[in-house]
């Protein structure tokens, strides 16, 4: 089932997403929260009519970096022996459709295709064979990066926690294998990452036991799993999309802040 979260008329619901063209997909408004059991209200809404949210408001965006071997060595970085966790603040988050706005610190932006893992309840020291029990779902993200700024400082919250640098959608799947999926990410249409989530060093399963061995996760947190290579610039009026086989397609336009 795909979740998306929507205003309408200045009010803000959920909804499951059905059909399959784009230009017919429609809403079923969800009674109450989806993250409990939930019912589908019947009342439905043209997607075409509504603007997309987030598809979730985190507590925390747990991100992983440097989870591709082919990423790491384009940076010129090893392997890490244990996975490079950061975090990401919620107000770096934005939906599908909305703006990145290019900080005014940097001179060069990134983007970062990733697969992204919604928590569907509350969890610490989730064992492995518990793992699928407490997700929720999957969307698409974009882990924007200035990557002057990352290279300047040592820790990256700057470099990675600025507003806007958080794009996830469109919605979240739930019903999705994450293990071997096709991520891709365009700019102006135009390919430049192209990997599959089978090429991850640290699976979903590994990285959520090993991030909540330290933290409790909420529902609706996000963790981040890391990008293949291909990463490059951004500049303002660029359109950048993320697709996810499976999920569907995160697309946002770069501006000037201001």
């Amino acid at each position: 089932m795909r979740i998306a979260r929507f205003s309408i008329d200045g009010n803000v619901a959920f909804g499951a997403v059905e059909g399959d063209s784009p230009d017919s997909l429609v809403l079923d408004i969800i009674k109450g929260i989806p993250y409990a059991d939930f019912e589908l209200s019947g009342t439905k809404v043209p997607l075409k009519k509504v603007r997309l949210l987030p598809p979730v408001l985190p507590n925390k965006v747990v991100a992983i970096g440097r989870n591709y071997a082919e990423h790491a060595a384009e940076m010129g970085n090893e392997v890490p022996d244990v996975p490079v966790a950061f975090f990401k603040p919620t107000t770096s988050v934005i939906g599908s459709g909305d703006s990145i706005e290019y900080p005014s610190f940097s001179e060069e932006l990134h983007h970062e295709a990733e697969l992204a893992v919604v928590i569907g309840r509350m969890c610490r020291e989730v064992p492995r064979e518990r793992v699928k029990d407490v997700i929720f779902g999957y969307t698409c993200a974009n882990d924007v990066t200035a990557r002057d700024v990352q290279r300047r400082e040592s820790q990256w919250a700057r470099a990675k926690g600025f507003d806007t640098s958080c794009p996830l959608g469109p919605w979240v799947e739930t019903e999705v294998d994450p293990g071997n999926l096709a991520i891709q990410a365009t700019v102006n249409g135009e390919q430049r990452q192209l990997g599959r989530t089978s090429d991850m060093i640290r699976s979903v399963e590994d990285l959520v036991v090993h991030i909540t061995e330290a933290m409790t996760l909420l529902p609706g947190d996000v963790i981040l799993t890391g990008t293949p290579a291909g990463v490059g610039p951004l500049h303002v009026g660029d359109e950048v999309a993320v697709t996810i086989e499976g999920i569907g397609t995160l697309t946002n336009k770069v501006i000037k802040r201001g």
